[in-house]
C-alpha cells in the first residue's frame, strides 16, 4: 500500500502541520519550517521540538519531509546571493534536524544571467560547502526534478545526474520526483509503454533507489510545456492513469509521496477538503 500525504500549513505551530495532516487521513506530511518567501526565520525552540514530534507519534506519521525557502538559488551567479542561499539552506538542514525530520527537499537553482554548466557547477559547489558545515548531522538533501521554466535547472535527468556525479559527499544526497514537474519538462508516463521508458531512463541516469520522495500533483498544462502549474489529481493534463501506474509500481511502496495540490483561498477547512478529495482518488486507484 502506498505512504500518501499531504503538505500542511505550520500557522499555529509546528505540531498543527501533524494534527492537519492527521484529520485529512495523511500517512505522511511535509512542512515549511519557516515562511517560505522570507529569509529571516522564528527561532526554534525545544518545545516547539517536543510538540511536533509528540503530535506526530499521535498522528501515525513516520515521514515527516521539510522543503526549503523559495528564496534560496543555489545556482545563482551573484555571490552575495549565492552565498546568502549556502547560508540560509545551513540553516535549513538545521532547523529540520532540530525538528526530526530526516530530509529536505530544495530545487536545484536557476542559472539566471551564467549558462547551464555554470550553474550546475554553482549546485555542486554549493552543496560541497552545506556539507562540510553540517557535518555530524543526520539531515540529508533531497534534489527535486523541476518543470524547466525560465533558466530553472533540474527539469532533465542529465542535470541530476551531473550534481550527483559532481559532489564529494554524494550519500547526503537524494532525489525527489515531482509529478507535474515530470510531464511539463516533457516526459510522458500515462501509458504503459511511455511510464516504461521514462521510469528506465531516469534509473540509468540517476537511479531510483535513490527516489526518497514523490510529490504527487497533476498539472494544468500540457506535456512539455516546461510551465509549473499544479492541479487536482484526475482534473489536469496527466490524467488518472498515469497516477495508477506509478502508486501500483512495486518499487515505490515504502517511498512516501506527498501532496501538493492547489489549498485553492477558501481557508483551512477547504484545504482539508480539497487534501481528503486528492487522498480518496489516489487511493481508488491502488490496486488491492
Amino acid at each position: 500500500m502506498p505512504i500518501l500525504g499531504a503538505h500542511q500549513s505550520i500557522a499555529g505551530g509546528y505540531y498543527r502541520a501533524a494534527e492537519t495532516a492527521r484529520t485529512c487521513g495523511c500517512d505522511c506530511v511535509q512542512l515549511f519550517t519557516k515562511n517560505n518567501n522570507q529569509w529571516r526565520a522564528k527561532e526554534l525552540t525545544a518545545d516547539d521540538a517536543a510538540r511536533f514530534q509528540a503530535a506526530l507519534r499521535e498522528a501515525k506519521l513516520l515521514h515527516p519531509l521539510s522543503h526549503d525557502s523559495y528564496l534560496i538559488n543555489l545556482a545563482a551567479p551573484d555571490e552575495k546571493l549565492w552565498r546568502r542561499s549556502v547560508e540560509s539552506y545551513v540553516i535549513e538542514l538545521q532547523r529540520a534536524e532540530w525538528l526530526g525530520i530526516p530530509c529536505v527537499v530544495t530545487h536545484p537553482g536557476s542559472f539566471t544571467t551564467s549558462s547551464e554548466e555554470a550553474g550546475l557547477a554553482r549546485i555542486v559547489r554549493a552543496l560541497d560547502e552545506i556539507d562540510g558545515q553540517t557535518r555530524g548531522l543526520a539531515v540529508k538533501t533531497l534534489l527535486e526534478n523541476t518543470a524547466g521554466q525560465g533558466t530553472d535547472l533540474g527539469w532533465r535527468f542529465e542535470h541530476l545526474a551531473a550534481i550527483l556525479d559532481g559532489v564529494k559527499n554524494p550519500g547526503r544526497l537524494g532525489i525527489c520526483i515531482d509529478t507535474c514537474h515530470l510531464f511539463a519538462a516533457g516526459y510522458p508516463f500515462g501509458a504503459a509503454k511511455d511510464y516504461k521508458a521514462t521510469m528506465r531512463q531516469l534509473d540509468k541516469l540517476v537511479g531510483l533507489k535513490l527516489i526518497k520522495a514523490f510529490h504527487l500533483n497533476d498539472s494544468k498544462r500540457e506535456l512539455g510545456s516546461r510551465v509549473d502549474r499544479h492541479e487536482h489529481i484526475g482534473q489536469g493534463q496527466i490524467g488518472r492513469d498515469a497516477f495508477r501506474l506509478l502508486l501500483n509500481d512495486p518499487r515505490f511502496q515504502k517511498v512516501p509521496m506527498y501532496l501538493e495540490t492547489p489549498k485553492e483561498a477558501d481557508g483551512e477547512n477547504r484545504g482539508l477538503e480539497l487534501d481528503s478529495m486528492n487522498l480518496a482518488t489516489l487511493r481508488q486507484l491502488v490496486e488491492n
